[in-house]
């Protein structure tokens, strides 16, 4: 799959006092954009309360570039840095970019599937996996190996 883009506005909301982009809205953006892509490929709210699961995070790292200001044209990308085999466990890392194309800030996560019913870590329907998988490779990319 070619890479997966969302571009978006930065808003009034997403500044801080110092007339920049606040620290949590480049957060706000990447899950955004996981949001965007699972939704997309049929992986909706309503299907993730009808199934009784939903993605959480593990950690979140994010690290800051360049400033991101007011109507600033924003492009996130989203590429996997890491699947577990059962698609239990993943990793992304989503890239947000200025509009001359410099990297603004990269936006690690680690994360999993959470059975809300049961509240365990749960293996997601092999559709969401397979779905996982065509996501773009990140040159970090590595294989999860859980142990049994």
């Amino acid at each position: 799959m070619s890479a997966y883009e969302r571009t978006y506005t930065v808003r009034w909301a997403d500044m801080d006092p110092n007339g920049h982009m606040r620290h949590s809205a480049y957060a706000d953006y990447a899950a955004q954009h996981r949001i965007e892509y699972l939704s997309e490929h049929g992986f909706t709210l309503p299907f993730f309360a009808k199934t009784g699961i939903g993605p959480i995070l593990f950690r979140e790292d994010t690290r800051f570039l360049k400033e991101l200001h007011i109507n600033e044209q924003l492009r996130v990308t989203g590429e996997l840095s890491g699947l577990s085999e059962d698609g239990s466990r993943w990793n992304i890392v989503h890239t947000l970019y200025k509009p001359d194309g410099r990297p603004a800030a990269t936006v690690t996560v680690e994360g999993a599937w959470l059975d809300l019913r049961a509240r365990k870590l749960t293996i997601p329907p092999i559709e969401i996996t397979a779905l996982m998988r065509e996501l773009p490779r990140h040159a970090s990319y590595q294989d999860i190996i859980r142990e049994k």
